[in-house]
């Protein structure tokens, strides 16, 4: 059996991501995929972009990945081009749209919003042929099969639901929880590349309490833009409307 540490929404913040991985290496997981948005919000992007480089087997693009590399009138996202600098918005540019592979007899598909956009946001709570469409393929998707297994991160809400079969999940947020105030990610657990016997598959959630006043103070050091919305969001879970989710 293989265990898959599935980590979303990053957000530049460090000392979140450090503690998850911590966490995914205390339950002896080596396998971490990573649902994408690794920048912005946060005051550490260029580093979370080289940890997660060394760490994550694959990765893939959010929204913030997608729109922050373009040229911008954003001062804000001037200012976490810089910080990043060419070579890791190259890394940005060249990350795929989704991963997508057999576990324990079930296709998956992981994405970072929808398998149509990285823009295309679904809640838990928004109407049932929505979230049901998640299991659908389009033309970016690897294999043009429905999945049996549909995971993806962009609304910072972790939850799960099966429907008429299939299994989707939200992994959550690990840099900017949107629901409880500690970083959240996934696990899966079955028989990796295994296409036709249908074997035991696990999904775990996982919350990591983590120093959230060390971010504050790394994004009052850095002198980072919109910061009192940013803080607001560590501190009480709660969406204060900074820019892009």
């Amino acid at each position: 059996m293989t265990k898959i540490a599935i980590l979303s929404d990053l957000h530049g913040n460090l000392p979140a991501l450090e503690a998850v991985l911590g966490d995914v290496e205390s339950r002896g997981i080596s396998e971490i995929y990573c649902l994408g948005d690794l920048v912005g919000k946060g005051p550490s992007s260029d580093r979370v972009v080289d940890l997660i480089r060394r760490s994550s087997r694959h990765t893939v693009r959010g929204n913030w990945d997608e729109f922050l590399p373009n040229p911008t009138d954003s001062a804000t996202l001037r200012w976490h081009q810089r910080l990043l600098g060419e070579e890791r918005l190259d890394y940005l540019r060249s990350l795929p749209f989704s991963i997508e592979f057999w576990l324990s007899g079930r296709y998956v598909r992981l994405f970072h919003a929808s398998p149509r956009s990285v823009f295309e946001r679904i809640q838990p709570w928004d109407d049932y042929a929505e979230k049901l469409s998640l299991f659908e393929p389009s033309d970016v998707s690897v294999e043009p099969i429905r999945a049996d297994v549909a995971g993806y991160g962009d609304i910072h809400n972790a939850y799960m639901q099966h429907m008429e079969g299939g299994l989707l999940f939200n992994a959550g947020s690990v840099g900017n929880p949107l629901d409880v105030t500690q970083a959240s990610y996934a696990i899966l657990e079955g028989e990796l590349g295994e296409k036709r016997r249908k074997d035991r598959l696990d999904l775990t959630f996982a919350r990591v309490p983590y120093d959230i006043e060390l971010a504050v103070r790394q994004a009052e050091e850095a002198q980072m833009p919109e910061l009192a919305p940013y803080v607001q969001e560590l501190r009480t879970g709660r969406y204060r409307g900074l820019g892009h989710a």
